[in-house]
């Protein structure tokens, strides 16, 4: 099953989206402005999100430039009634991953619901958690200005565990991420974890990398955070 979030101020084209999303399988939650729209993403998961550009409160460019710049890596597919390439270079800009132009068919905006909801978005520049954060382009980790030191390795394992923080990921899971088909024994994640929780715990004390038994790994936002 999709789960897909909709932020769309038009109420009727909303209930349009979300009535045929259903007969298509695709479970589908509204939000009628961005403000409403982050709210819902920080209580529930989404594999895509259908955001308008012309909103009140906050707009759409607004709103997915915020994600990225929290690090969200949701897929996004912008809804515009404009059909400029400026306008749709905006949309880009702001770190959205495909475009629909109004009036669409639905068929088409299902089409493109099914492709991105396989993946994640290439627009996600960074990774902050707490005092932790990672530059995706440059492949670092710092912490307040201190760079880890972090081999290749280490810092996939890194970004894996952060992205789905703070959700334990299990070790298969980060097998496959971190290393793909060509995976080593278990002693390898093993010590690559336990250099990587080294690390963490002398640069910060706001962040913990947690063993969940029988399940994998999670890192987590600690109770020591500056108010």
């Amino acid at each position: 099953m999709i789960n897909v979030l909709l932020v769309e101020d038009d109420i009727d084209l909303a209930t349009t989206i979300v009535d045929y999303l259903d007969i298509e399988d695709i479970e589908c939650d509204h939000a009628s402005n961005g403000v409403m729209g982050l709210n819902l993403l920080q209580i529930n998961h989404y594999q895509m999100i259908i955001l308008d550009v012309n909103m009140p409160k906050m707009d759409g460019l607004t709103m997915c430039r915020t994600l990225r710049e929290q690090g969200k890596d949701t897929p996004v597919l912008m809804l515009t009634a404009r059909d400029s390439l400026d306008n749709k270079l905006e949309g880009f800009d702001a770190g959205s991953d495909d475009y629909l132009v109004k009036p669409f068919a639905m068929k088409e905006l299902v089409a493109r619901v099914q492709v991105l909801a396989k993946r994640k978005s290439g627009e996600v520049k960074r990774l902050t958690l707490a005092n932790l954060n990672l530059d995706l382009a440059k492949r670092s980790a710092e912490v307040e200005g201190q760079t880890l030191k972090l081999s290749p390795i280490a810092f996939k394992l890194l970004e894996t565990l952060v992205r789905e923080a703070p959700q334990p990921v299990t070790r298969s899971a980060i097998m496959q991420a971190v290393w793909g088909e060509e995976q080593p024994d278990s002693n390898s994640l093993k010590v690559h974890i336990y250099h990587l929780r080294k690390q963490l715990e002398g640069a910060s004390k706001q962040v913990k990398l947690e063993t969940i038994p029988s399940v994998g790994f999670a890192i987590k936002p600690t109770q020591e955070q500056p108010q």
